[in-house]
């Protein structure tokens, strides 16, 4: 793989390449960014859940804000990667002219790389699954195919993203996002279908990347771009290389920025959360600074800002380290798996603290438990009603209260359950709580 064919300005759903305007303030790339941040799947994730219940008394992070955040740290990453490459080669930009967009490549594929996610996080992407593998959703097994069936029964929000971003939904811009060709590749993380994923060792087929509804819309993305074939799965391929960086964001800042949240909910106290984040600054003169600040949340946001910039600093130092083997396809684990072995050994024990304190407290397991009972319930009221041929009365009340725009004309048995799960998934928490109670007779809607 090499920058010139991988970093591409062209737009799904359009047959020449973008150039740009020279005398305009936004490069393509840009524009991708700008085109995420005002559209309505953001947007709603403001209302879906990242690790803590929302709302509460207290700020914590939603996917929204934590999209924001990753993106901030995704820009600063490319950023970094280019100036250590223009450090070494003063003509880079006449190589690779859009070497130079890195940054906002890997920031607008930050800012989607959880747009797929569905309400109640993993909660509700298992509650997906299990609908198929342990409830209801088992009879329509012999209706699809093999390829198919391992969509449903492992329900992936990064796949459900690269949907969103690319189908055309009823009365929608029948390209969806048209969003660059090299945007829309950097938030595949596992790019080979389901029925190839979830092996073991495999860290470019550990989940999978894309449902089988949008694998000749992916294999379009990867000869456009000239990735290369997985050696293992003659119809996977391997990563473009963005993704690392992308996902390097995003683990940097949901490792970190958790314990802040858990500081505020008093999960963790300030003394643990430094011994957690202080090996991580790098900076001699950083305790003088803290006891200098009474308020112990000023001191997390220092001990976290300085923790992500460590962080940051180290990935791009090894991508560009590394940058043949990113682009050889050959790197076999995560960029923060990779860094020097005193900060991924401190890293180890952020993680075996947030699973034991946080994301095992009382609160989060509440959540997720919720969350699985509401979004089977609703899954066992909609997808039987738009399947039936001869619907009832309750049946055709039931599918009236799905938009428009996700509906299909399809007879398949696929595509028309793929069409509730895109209307499901796309439901906020609060949403889905308030229709989950209504389908039910909980609470009865005002008139």
């Amino acid at each position: 793989m090499n920058w010139t064919q991988l970093l591409s300005a062209k737009r799904w759903g359009y047959e020449y390449r973008a150039t740009g305007d020279p005398l305009d303030a936004r490069s393509e790339f840009q524009r991708d960014y700008d085109r995420l941040i005002f559209s309505s799947p953001f947007r709603r994730l403001q209302n879906k859940t990242q690790v803590f219940p929302l709302p509460g008394a207290v700020f914590v992070h939603n996917r929204l804000t934590h999209s924001l955040e990753v993106a901030s740290v995704g820009r600063s990453l490319g950023r970094l990667f280019y100036n250590l490459m223009k450090k070494e080669n003063p003509n880079i930009d006449e190589e690779y002219p859009f070497l130079q967009e890195v940054g906002n490549v890997v920031s607008a594929a930050c800012l989607s790389h959880d747009l797929g996610n569905p309400a109640f996080g993993h909660s509700g992407e298992a509650a997906i699954s299990s609908f198929f593998t342990d409830g209801q959703g088992q009879k329509y097994q012999d209706e699809v195919t093999a390829e198919e069936w391992e969509d449903l029964t492992h329900f992936e929000g990064n796949a459900n993203a690269l949907r969103i971003l690319t189908h055309a939904f009823n009365g929608k811009d029948g390209k969806g996002f048209a969003l660059t060709y090299s945007t829309l590749a950097s938030i595949v993380k596992y790019p080979c279908a389901a029925i190839d994923g979830h092996v073991k060792g495999n860290h470019h087929r550990k989940k999978y990347g894309y449902f089988d509804s949008e694998k000749e819309s992916f294999e379009r993305i990867a000869q456009e771009l000239g990735l290369v074939k997985d050696p293992s799965n003659p119809t996977g391929y391997l990563r473009h290389p963005l993704v690392y960086l992308v996902e390097a964001a995003d683990d940097i800042c949901y490792n970190i920025i958790d314990l802040e949240d858990a500081h505020h909910l008093k999960i963790l106290t300030y003394e643990e959360v430094e011994e957690l984040l202080l090996p991580l600054c790098g900076d001699k003169n950083l305790q003088q600074r803290l006891e200098g600040l009474s308020d112990t949340g000023s001191r997390i946001e220092l001990l976290r800002a300085k923790a992500i910039n460590t962080l940051i600093h180290a990935c791009a130092e090894v991508f560009m380290k590394h940058q043949d083997k990113f682009l050889a396809g050959t790197f076999e684990q995560p960029l923060m798996q990779s860094l020097d072995e005193n900060i991924v050994r401190q890293m180890k024990k952020i993680e075996k603290i947030s699973v034991a304190r946080i994301y095992n407290a009382p609160t989060v397991v509440q959540i997720e438990i919720a969350g699985f009972k509401v979004m089977n319930a609703l899954l066992e009221e909609f997808i039987p009603a738009y399947l039936k041929e001869r619907k009832g009365h309750f049946d055709k009340k039931i599918v009236a209260m799905i938009p428009a725009q996700f509906h299909t004309d399809s007879t398949s048995t696929y595509d028309k359950i793929r069409a509730v799960l895109d209307y499901v998934s796309g439901m906020t928490d609060v949403y889905a709580v308030d229709l989950y109670r209504k389908i039910k007779g909980i609470s009865i809607p005002s008139l």
